[in-house]
This record gives C-alpha cells, structure tokens and sequence, in this order.
C-alpha cells in the first residue's frame, strides 16, 4: 500500500492515495489553516470508523442478514498534551435491516473489533475504544 502527501501552502495538503483517490486536508485557522478540508486526525478517525463499518457489513452480508444500511458514529477524546493520541473512542453503530439478529449484529462488531479491523486495532493501542449499537427495522 503506498500514498502521498503533497503540500499545497499554508497548512493545506492534498493526500493521494495509491488506487488514485485524493483528498484535501487543511488545519484549523488557529494553527495557520483556512478551514478548507479535513483536519489530519479526523481522517484517521473516519478512517477507522470506514474500516470497522466495512466489516460488520460484510460479516452481516455473509451471514445471510437482511441489512440495508449501517451507520457508525463515532465519539473520540484526545490527550491534553503532545502527543495529543486519541484516549477513547466510542462507535455507536446504527444498523438497518429486516428481522436483523441482535446477536449476530454483536457478534460481527466484536469480530471487527478484535480479529479484523486493523485501524480498530491500531489505536486501541493508546485508545480506549468500546461500541454499542442500534437495530433498526426497515420499512
């Protein structure tokens, strides 16, 4: 896996990954940003939260639930001091679906959580990280 960080000025970048998506990430005015894309540490907060959401949908998929949509949203805190780490994070998972098994929704959030999702894994090593979620009864 590779990727590319380009400076565009003040504290604007442009990151490009290598299957050829880009994306602008730019600092708070605070720190010399304009407030024109992402802050650097939201993406890898979204980063993780696509990485486990693309896992329970998956292991949903595969056993035969019925989900239509899956929604995570997530709460995060970080240290006071440099290096400012994430300290605990909290997804909430929002899943959609009809006749979703409650057991085989925890039990897909789990396997994310400790066997497939790398990002997960990763910051848990300074984070704190727990899940809950919500069924929701499609139409």
């Amino acid at each position: 896996m590779k990727a590319r960080v380009k400076w565009v000025d003040g504290r604007m970048f442009v990151g490009e990954s290598g299957s050829g998506h880009a994306v602008v990430m730019d600092g708070a005015p605070e720190a010399g940003g304009r407030n024109l894309g992402i802050r650097p540490m939201e993406m890898l907060l979204i980063g993780m939260g696509g990485c486990t959401s693309f896992d329970v949908v998956m292991i949903l998929e595969k056993g035969r639930q019925a989900i239509t949509d899956c929604v995570a949203e997530i709460e995060a805190e970080r240290a006071d001091t440099d290096p400012k780490v994430f300290t605990r994070i909290h997804v909430h998972f929002v899943v959609t679906g009809r006749n979703l098994d409650p057991g085989k929704v925890e039990r897909a959030i789990a396997l994310s959580a400790e066997k497939y999702c790398s990002a997960s894994i990763m910051l848990g090593a300074t984070a704190k990280i727990t899940h809950d979620f919500e069924i929701v009864e499609a139409p």
